[in-house]
Formats: structure tokens, sequence, C-alpha cells
């Protein structure tokens, strides 16, 4: 089993920086993908970005060039620095997690919301 604790989330007018932080525990060491998705009112959820073992990262085509997935091993932690936030940011984000098992976890979501 994997938990997996958002948090970070918040206002910001347009413009403007949030971190999202998501803390992971229980069944770390079986992880090989951690993922950032996100979901608007009315819509469906969509993958935001990717962060693989190795570090390697992939991300939306609506976000590329303004958020930084990274993972803070020591602290087993996946940040998304979100910069340049747009109104159509807007969302509840969920960290998620895949196994070498093909298992899936989810966190709770954090809402961020851009407006002036």
């Amino acid at each position: 089993q994997v938990q997996l604790v958002e948090s970070g989330g918040g206002l910001v007018q347009p413009g403007g920086s949030l971190r999202l932080s998501c803390a992971v525990s229980g069944s770390i060491f079986g992880i090989n993908l951690l993922r950032w998705y996100r979901q608007a009112p009315g819509k469906e959820r969509e993958l935001v970005a990717t962060i693989t073992n190795s570090g390697d990262t992939d991300y939306a085509d609506s976000v590329k060039g303004r958020f930084t997935i990274s993972r803070d091993t020591a602290k087993n932690t996946v940040l998304l620095q979100m910069n340049n936030l747009k109104p159509e940011d807007t969302a509840v984000y969920y960290c998620n997690a895949r196994q070498y098992t093909y298992s899936y976890y989810w966190g709770q979501g954090t809402q961020v919301t851009v407006s002036s």
C-alpha cells in the first residue's frame, strides 16, 4: 500500500506561482512512476506531469515551460512547481503513484484557484 498526501494549493493571481507537494509513504520501493493530474469542474481528469525513478520527466503541452516536476528522495516527496499560472490552470490537483505491479494510488487532492 502507498499513501499520498498533497499540500500547497491555494488562491493565486494570474502570473503568480505555487508549489505543490506530495508526501509519499508506505511501500515506496515498489513505485516506478509519480505523476500529477488535475481535474477542473465539468472536465475529465488530465495528466499534467510525470517523473520516473531515473528522473526522466514529461509534461502536458499546456504546462510545458511553466511547470516543473521533481522528487526529493530524502523526504519521499514529489513536487510540482507552477509558474506563470493562468485561470485555465484552476483545478483540483492530484498526486498519483504507480508501482511495478501496475497498482495505482491517489491522494485526496489539493485545490488550485487562479483568479484576480
